[in-house]
């Protein structure tokens, strides 16, 4: 028996448990403790039931295989049977390496290793990391785990996280001491019955004027956020996270590169966002399957605070470096590309990591969710954004041309929409945004004639209006660094717009 296997087997009766009674005892008080004997019997027999079940699992032999090879990204083993999705520790002397099973072939397994494989000679040692059970305990059912999300990586989640920043793994990046939590939470996690799910009926400040009045966000929407590099994404991303009405903020920052890491806790996040945060970095220089547990690992978290009855407010940045990180497992394992390059778990894994997001059960907590898609070269149509555009609940576009011209927040009106917002606003609300589009777009669209002064007034009202409100429209869309706006001040401000308008 391994000593993993004895320390999860080994059981120390409850404080639960009866003690005999003294002599100096009351016959009524010994009448009590014989009245509730059979139900302590009844809560005993199931205690011993489980320390039975724990000692029949236990392995007498700690298995293990041995490194035959190195190509890439990937390693192969042989010698060990380990189930996809399993964990291993893959030693040399005192170098130890954590990797994950990603593939296998015939008797060859396929490893992602977790950090840097340096050090490691062929041959080396390859161990499964088995998910302890839990340890037996009175009054609570020892957990079946039948499916293999019973048996995902266990990771530390808790209010205390709040104000910290992890690596993908659970370990502190910000040099404020070790992690002081009880509470696990798996990785992975079973999927929702969509029947269960409350609809998105009420709205959520996020602090952006164009966002809240014209293209407002629900609590437990997802939202994709569209752009290219360089246009702003990040300084727009921080100013939800400090401005929002969310009452927990979890940040994933996925392949970025690490000077971005510090600078958008410290200089776009700030003091205020980061008090109610927890940020989870796994940047560019790390591998891609801790690339993929950053995600997770994030996306973890906010279920959690979730089921707590939170409002969290989720950004993922990026969405793009996530696909591109399967993408490099996949491709290391051989699976074919399909579309530009990116193989078909691609567009499997996103579906499954976006629709963990949401709200929960009726009467419990949400997540509302941002996630930043980078475009690759501006377009749009790149297989990424495309197939994200399909899954999400709406899409904010970021333009360069605005973000060049020096209008910030660069938010192409034209081209966003939020799926969810018709629930979620008035009447009178909804006939302002169909105004504020109607005239926006009809300025864009002559808006070559008009500078060139080909277009007579008088020739078209609708135009006429539209060029009579635009420096209006503009400067309502725009918003300083450091301004908020509130969803009443921001509601109020679209409809007096046309409220002064001839």
């Amino acid at each position: 028996m391994t000593s993993l296997d004895v320390e999860t087997a080994t059981a120390v009766p409850p404080e639960e448990a009866d003690a005999p009674a003294t002599a100096g005892e009351s016959p009524a008080v010994r009448s009590g403790a014989e009245s509730n004997a059979p139900e302590h019997t009844g809560l005993w027999c199931g205690f011993l039931e489980n320390c039975r079940q724990l000692a029949a699992e236990a392995s007498p032999l700690l298995a293990s295989g041995n490194l035959t090879r190195i190509n890439g990204l990937v390693m192969e083993a042989a010698g060990l049977k380990l189930p996809l999705g399993g964990t291993c520790s893959l030693s040399n002397g005192s170098h130890s390496v954590e990797a994950e099973v990603v593939g296998f072939s015939g008797e060859k397994l396929f490893l992602m290793p977790a950090e840097d494989v340096y050090g490691l000679s062929p041959g080396a040692r390859v161990s499964a990391l088995e998910t302890p059970n839990p340890p037996p305990r009175i009054h609570k059912a020892r957990p079946h785990r039948r499916r293999a999300i019973d048996r995902a990586k266990l990771l530390p989640v808790g209010e205390s996280l709040l104000g910290r920043v992890l690596d993908g793994a659970g370990r502190p990046l910000d040099g404020m001491g070790p992690l002081h939590t009880e509470t696990l939470h798996p990785l992975q996690s079973r999927p929702i019955n969509p029947m269960l799910r409350a609809p998105i009926e009420r709205w959520l400040d996020v602090g952006i004027r164009a966002i809240n009045a014209l293209l407002t966000v629900g609590q437990g929407q997802r939202m994709g956020l569209f752009s290219g590099s360089g246009i702003g994404k990040s300084v727009l991303l921080g100013m939800m996270a400090r401005y929002t009405k969310a009452e927990i903020i979890v940040v994933g920052l996925i392949g970025e590169r690490g000077r971005e890491v510090k600078e958008f806790i410290e200089n776009i996040l700030g003091e205020e966002g980061r008090r109610r945060s927890v940020v989870v970095a796994a940047p560019a220089d790390v591998s891609p399957l801790m690339r993929l547990q950053g995600a997770a690992y994030a996306t973890a978290l906010a279920e959690y605070f979730r089921d707590t009855g939170k409002q969290v407010l989720l950004i993922m940045d990026s969405l793009t470096r996530y696909a591109m990180a399967q993408r490099e497992i996949a491709l290391a394992v051989g699976e074919p590309p399909v579309t530009r390059g990116y193989p078909p778990s691609v567009f499997a894994r996103l579906p499954q990591l976006v629709e963990r997001a949401g709200n929960g059960p009726v009467g419990g907590g949400s997540i509302t969710a941002f996630y930043t898609v980078l475009a690759e070269g501006d377009d749009q149509q790149d297989p990424i954004a495309d197939s994200a555009r399909a899954i999400l609940d709406g899409h904010i576009v970021l333009s360069r041309a605005l973000a060049d011209a020096g209008h910030y927040p660069a938010i192409d009106i034209e081209q966003s929409i939020s799926r969810a917002m018709v629930s979620l606003v008035t009447p009178e609300h909804l006939e302002a945004i169909r105004q504020f589009k109607q005239l926006y777009s009809r300025y864009q669209r002559s808006r070559d004639l008009i500078n060139v002064g080909a277009y007579v007034s008088g020739s078209d009202m609708l135009l006429d209006r539209a060029i009579k409100l635009y420096p209006q429209f503009e400067t309502f869309l725009q918003q300083n660094l450091s301004e908020r706006a509130d969803f009443d001040s921001s509601t109020g401000a679209l409809t007096g717009l046309f409220g002064a308008a001839p």
